[in-house]
């Protein structure tokens, strides 16, 4: 037997494993661009944050990333993992919402649809938090405005900047008028931050819609968005079906709302994290105001009463029932 035929015997045999391994080397190597359609190297895509470097476009990252974008290396401090979602309301459809939790979480490795924490941005320090549309849409739950309010209220009491990366389908329907009340609470956090004088900054990214635009979206002191990002509260749909009229193309994204006042400044993600480092500098507190000082003291109560308190709604994250 001559080796090609040696060859082609061993192709005949397994083709199946030999299109596996095709497949398993090529998978992961190269993204296209949802936009464009270009292949880019992922490797170079990553390094250039997951920006097409033919026409811009912004791909969608989640949360882990975000981090790691904006935080520097060994400074990420993650706050609150402990707490965990249940189910009041006892919600059904197709399947419980217990369940769909628990899948999620399985999935995504997250507890919830937000991370948040104390780090370091280029070499500023800052309270952070990060919503993740991978989970349930990123959609605004109990645990999430709990989560939120508890950053902003150690921010105010650390005299911190806030920043909020919003990614966010809205309030979370299977948690009814529990989540709605979540609006109100991140609001009111926010107000005792501005009270002290400090910086909260959301930065909007595809999408933002719902009652995560109806609070604390669009509270922000300064208002970034990412190009072309999706930004509303109602859906399209549903506005033009109100008003009866056909709405403009570019109806609800960055740029629309940029040019009706609604936001205050476009920044790419490869530019974002330097922004955000320059306005922090530019806004560091002034400590030698006593009005200052006794509005941060003041803030510090919430925090202690609301963490003393811990809801039934949360447990921790060993407990069964989670």
């Amino acid at each position: 037997m001559s080796l090609f035929d040696w060859f082609a015997n061993r192709r005949k045999a397994s083709p199946i494993s030999q299109e596996r391994q095709e497949r398993d080397i090529a998978d992961g190597l190269w993204t296209k661009c949802e936009q464009c359609g270009v292949l880019a190297y992922t490797r170079d895509l990553r390094a250039n944050q997951q920006v097409c470097p033919e026409c811009g476009h912004h791909h969608r990252i989640f949360s882990e990333e975000r981090i790691y974008q904006l935080i520097d290396a060994d400074s990420w401090q993650p706050l609150d993992r402990q707490i965990m979602p249940q189910d009041p309301l006892r919600f059904r459809d197709r399947k419980t919402y217990h369940d769909r939790l628990r899948d999620t979480q399985t999935k995504t490795h997250l507890s919830d649809a937000v991370q948040t924490g104390l780090g370091q941005l280029s070499g500023e320090p800052v309270a952070l938090g990060v919503m993740d549309f991978r989970f349930m849409g990123g959609s605004m739950g109990s645990v999430v405005g709990e989560k939120l309010t508890r950053l902003i209220e150690r921010g105010t009491a650390d005299r911190l900047p806030v920043v909020i990366v919003c990614a966010s389908g809205g309030a979370r329907m299977q948690e009814g008028m529990l989540s709605l009340m979540q609006m109100a609470k991140i609001s009111a956090a926010l107000e005792r931050h501005r009270a002290a004088r400090l910086l909260y900054v959301p930065v909007l990214s595809h999408p933002t819609t719902g009652g995560v635009t109806a609070s604390f979206a669009m509270l922000g002191d300064i208002i970034l968005a990412e190009p072309s990002a999706t930004i509303g509260f109602a859906g399209r749909r549903v506005v033009e079906q109100t008003l009866r009229e056909k709405l403009p193309e570019d109806f609800q994204t960055a740029e629309f709302l940029l040019h009706h006042g609604f936001v205050d400044q476009i920044v790419p993600r490869t530019q974002l994290k330097s922004i955000l480092a320059q306005l922090i500098r530019l806004h560091r507190p002034v400590t030698s105001l006593k009005p200052v000082q006794s509005a941060a003291d003041d803030a510090v109560e919430p925090l202690r009463a609301r963490q003393a308190l811990r809801p039934s709604l949360f447990v921790p994250q060993d407990s069964s029932s989670a």
